[in-house]
């Protein structure tokens, strides 16, 4: 396969460039060259080089921006990183065919569909990486055909629940928010729909999904039309593979140090600390906050709580009323090697927003989950944790919306207590660790199902 060479693209958000990045490294350790592409917006944000094993080339585009933007400028920033991306990627295909080097396919990401349209005006081939679970997809798929409808028109009754073909039955708190019409989600909405529309052009299309074969076996087979190929899960080897332990710091932890927080693990009992971090864009309110301090403290367990400074560089934990008290029984940091911290034995349970990476994270860790989403895929994902995985539980919020105290706690205690419901939810979360540290090794499903897909191109 050392003739194969794949350009790589992907948008320029942490959270598909990490998944994406390990997707190249497994690539790059199977003899195929790759080139990996993203704007500079995000390569600029990375406080160090990333590490670069033979075989893989990093390059940047301009999208008109120095850093990735944040709220009203981002419909501009789309629309600049569609015009300049365009362009870009049409040239790097033409410059590297007229050197005698040229690529063998395009493998684009999920919010990038113009490089699919990019390959279909150039005849050249291209396949979809969808980095978020299979069922996801399955639900913008039947969304755009047929079932839009159904879903807008009860949108605002949380007694109504939908079943989808394949899938189980949801209701309308476990579908993604960007299905649930408003001014935000519109952009992210058409994305997708471009998405199916470039897939439904092709004939029996093949999608690389960030999933593995035993995790989710009715959506990988719920819409006909594609042929989805699950070779996940998409985090660092050596979380997968313990023989591989120099393989942490590709990828997953390319934005800083986190040997303090390892430190402060090491001096805690076994499964006894409580991860709260809501990934790398999800901003709360400061009253969800100091709730989310009152539920720790009231939990009374060892707690590290990642806490992102602002954009502004206003650091959020600052503004908390009681940061003293739970100083004395957590650790709050700006940021940590997430996948490290998850694998360490002294975690009992992880406060997440259910982003795929960090579901996937905490599955390959055998960790379970208090799943508390925000938006996007994570109350999907949040209904894969609680009902259909049963390795975690999730927060209900108040009628304002917010999760309160209480409620954090209260979670928090049936998943770190010593009953049943805990035992089965443990021993359930040691199960889709091993079955994924399965497929991910050699002759495993997702190791298969990769290497297939390359004896095609």
């Amino acid at each position: 396969m050392d003739h194969i060479h794949i350009l790589l693209v992907t948008f320029p958000g942490q959270g598909l460039i990490n998944p994406s990045l390990q997707f190249a490294k497994r690539l790059v350790r199977m003899g195929i060259k790759v080139t990996f592409v993203t704007s500079f917006s995000a390569l600029n944000s990375m406080t160090k080089t990333i590490p670069t094993p033979e075989g893989l080339t990093i390059a940047g585009f301009s999208d008109g921006y120095n850093v990735e933007p944040v709220g009203h400028e981002r419909g501009h920033f789309m629309a600049e990183l569609r015009r300049l991306g365009s362009k870009a990627i049409t040239e790097l295909i033409i410059d590297s065919a007229d050197k005698g080097q040229p690529f063998s396919r395009v493998v684009y990401t999920t919010l990038v569909p113009w490089v699919g349209e990019v390959a279909r005006k150039l005849h050249f081939p291209s396949t979809f990486l969808w980095v978020q679970p299979a069922m996801i997809l399955d639900i913008y798929y039947f969304y755009f055909n047929g079932y839009g409808d159904a879903i807008r028109n009860n949108r605002k009754d949380l007694s109504w629940s939908i079943e989808l073909p394949g899938l189980p039955r949801l209701s309308i708190i476990d579908l993604p928010s960007f299905v649930i019409p408003s001014d935000a989600a519109n952009i992210s909405l058409l994305l997708q729909k471009q998405h199916i529309e470039i897939l439904a052009e092709e004939k029996n299309p093949t999608v690389l999904i960030n999933s593995f074969d035993a995790l989710e076996p009715e959506a990988l087979r719920a819409v006909e039309k594609f042929n989805m190929v699950a070779i996940g899960p998409l985090v660092p080897s050596a979380f997968l593979d313990e023989k591989e332990p120099s393989d942490t710091s590709f990828g997953g932890d390319i934005f800083e140090n986190s040997s303090g927080c390892i430190e402060w693990l090491n001096s805690k009992e076994g499964g006894s600390v409580v991860y709260v971090a809501f990934g790398s864009i999800c901003l709360l309110s400061q009253q969800q906050m100091e709730e989310i301090a009152h539920g720790l403290q009231e939990s009374h367990r060892p707690f590290l709580w990642v806490i992102r400074a602002t954009t502004s560089g206003e650091k959020e934990v600052d503004k908390l009323s009681c940061k003293e008290e739970l100083e004395q029984l957590g650790m709050i940091v700006p940021w940590c090697s997430q996948v490290e911290v998850l694998s360490h034995p002294s975690l009992g349970c992880f406060v997440s927003h259910c982003g795929w990476n960090s579901s996937l994270e905490s599955l390959v860790s055998g960790v379970p989950v208090v799943a508390f989403p925000l938006w996007s895929d994570q109350g999907t994902n949040a209904k894969l944790i609680k009902d259909v995985w049963q390795t975690g539980v999730r927060v209900t919020a108040n009628k304002e919306g917010l999760v309160e105290g209480e409620e954090i706690k209260r979670c928090i205690e049936i998943v770190m207590g010593g009953g049943d419901r805990a035992e089965e939810m443990r021993r359930n979360a040691r199960k889709w660790r091993d079955l994924a540290r399965v497929a991910a090794k050699e002759g495993g499903s997702s190791d298969t199902n990769l290497k297939n897909f390359l004896n095609e191109v």
